[in-house]
């Protein structure tokens, strides 16, 4: 220890490190201080404001102030505070070098994860609300006072890298944690008591609307990027803005001709289809004869990438085939809504407005707290299948609980079903029939108190609608771990939203009662 001493008491940017290590030395925290990653435990220091003494706008109806507050909390309760930052040292730093360029903070990279989301915003805004807002950078422990030292920036790219490390897996556990203390804060009693809403919504994917023709416009599209990556504008595609420009316009007229209104003339639809496919198909088969000009990585994956979109484009050109010219319907199993989001589904929930959704139905089950305990991205599955792999994650994540209540709407229902909630233990289960109702049946729904808690269910409509304005109405991220992941942020920025309107609602009544006693101490004097 005294040679770590010496040898750190003469680096001049440490002024005063040699008093603070012999009154603070543990072992752990040399531990921590070799480490490239820290967790980012804040010390006292000059020019820098504590995040615990940060002060939030208690009257304020913006989503970030309670986010924040919720954080806040967090990182001053010891509790959550050691719970939470295991679980990012476990996944972040676990089996990572010790030397290198120190990395963002943990304690950084979780702020800005969440904001992110309480914002829904983009990257960018991200970037600049990082470096120049002032309430964020206070919770961040990087805010100066006004003695005027040089402020920390934080870098776009850095930012990106260092919050994509968060993954679906710990953002789960992270959730159940702040759900747990939540429901904590908020219970009157010992006995943890549910009552839980389950349903579930589609959360869209950021593609548009497909159709056979401007599906098979992508796949020419990018076939031509991949080309002339791979070749740039020689051995024989020197014109390619050219057949990409001819391309655009064969398409555009066939789909005018295809969805235009009015009286259609099936043979001119034909002709200018024809005309389309003849030369997606050229493009075809001049783009197999590629041979990449380098033996760099990147042409490898550029050629990896080009024979992606081939095998889309022989798709397409055989579906627009069979559809328009053969009259063939194509079956649902055989269909792709797009080429950049493959995972996007066709979603139909008997909604007059929007009839139609593209993307992933996100089941939810909220508590009486308004917290989301429990959430899964849906693949290509119904309502009535969810109900067995929800009671087992219930049960072992909430064994000690009771479950007071359940509630679903119609399209969860089955007889199965309602049997396996109902020997689950639940007190009241809420799971309305669909179609006719035999005695039993009828009168089970007409009681009073089954009444009451279905008109209760409604109440996870709203919380759907805050979860949107958390990221979760269309998600910007590409691919279907990253679609989980997003999901999995935003439902954790919603859940610290719930907590944070709790704090803020007790400090506000605190403050009130302060001013209510001062008054009266004003009058009796």
């Amino acid at each position: 220890m005294n040679n770590l001493i010496e040898y750190v008491s003469k680096i001049p940017d440490l002024a005063g490190f040699e008093s603070y290590l012999c009154q603070r030395f543990e072992a752990n925290l040399i531990k921590k201080f070799i480490k490239m990653r820290q967790r980012f435990e804040q010390q006292t220091t000059l020019g820098i404001l504590p995040i615990s003494e940060a002060k939030f706008p208690l009257r304020s109806r913006d989503e970030l102030p309670p986010v924040l507050k919720a954080l806040q909390y967090i990182f001053i309760t010891p509790e959550l505070n050691e719970k939470i930052f295991q679980l990012l040292e476990q996944k972040i730093c676990l089996g990572k070098k010790k030397t290198g360029r120190t990395g963002m903070d943990l304690w950084h990279i979780l702020v800005l994860a969440v904001v992110r989301h309480a914002l829904d915003t983009n990257w960018d805004r991200l970037e600049d609300e990082a470096n120049n807002h002032k309430l964020i950078r206070q919770i961040m422990g990087v805010c100066p006072n006004d003695f005027g030292i040089e402020e920390k920036e934080f870098k776009y790219q850095t930012i990106v890298d260092n919050v994509s490390l968060i993954d679906e897996e710990l953002l789960q556990q992270i959730n159940r944690i702040v759900v747990e203390h939540g429901q904590f804060l908020f219970k009157k009693k010992d006995e943890t008591v549910l009552e839980l809403k389950t349903d579930s919504y589609a959360l869209e994917t950021n593609v548009h609307f497909p159709t056979d023709l401007n599906l098979l416009w992508d796949s020419v599209r990018k076939v031509l990027d991949m080309v002339e990556k791979l070749t740039g504008g020689s051995n024989g595609w020197r014109k390619i803005k050219f057949i990409r420009r001819n391309a655009k316009c064969l398409f555009r007229a066939a789909s005018q001709q295809v969805f235009r209104g009015g009286k259609k003339d099936p043979a001119t639809i034909e002709q200018y289809v024809k005309e389309y496919l003849q030369f997606a198909k050229q493009i075809l088969q001049r783009s197999k004869s590629i041979i990449p000009k380098t033996g760099s990585i990147m042409a490898f994956v550029w050629l990896a990438e080009l024979q992606k979109y081939q095998q889309y484009l022989e798709k397409f050109i055989d579906q627009v085939e069979r559809r328009l010219l053969q009259g063939e319907e194509i079956p649902a199993s055989e269909k792709i809504f797009s080429i950049f989001e493959p995972h996007t589904e066709w979603i139909k929930k008997g909604k007059l407005f929007p009839n139609v959704e593209l993307g992933k139905l996100l089941l939810i089950t909220t508590d009486q707290y308004q917290f989301i305990v429990d959430y899964k991205v849906m693949e290509h599955e119904k309502d009535a299948v969810q109900v067995a792999p929800l009671y087992a994650r219930i049960k072992t994540y909430f064994s000690q609980a009771t479950i007071a209540s359940h509630s679903f709407d119609k399209g969860f229902f089955s007889k199965a079903n309602f049997d396996l909630v109902s020997d689950a233990g639940t007190g009241q289960v809420i799971m309305p029939k669909k179609g006719r109702k035999n005695k039993q049946e009828q009168e089970r729904e007409s009681q009073p108190q089954f009444k009451k808690l279905r008109n209760k269910h409604s109440a996870v409509e709203s919380n759907i609608n805050m979860l949107e304005h958390h990221g979760l109405n269309r998600c910007p991220d590409k691919g279907l771990q990253a679609l989980k992941e997003y999901v999995g942020f935003s439902v954790l920025a919603y859940n610290l939203h719930i907590l944070g309107n709790e704090l803020i609602a007790r400090e506000r009544k605190k403050e009130e009662q302060r001013q209510n006693q001062q008054a009266r101490n004003r009058q009796a004097a």
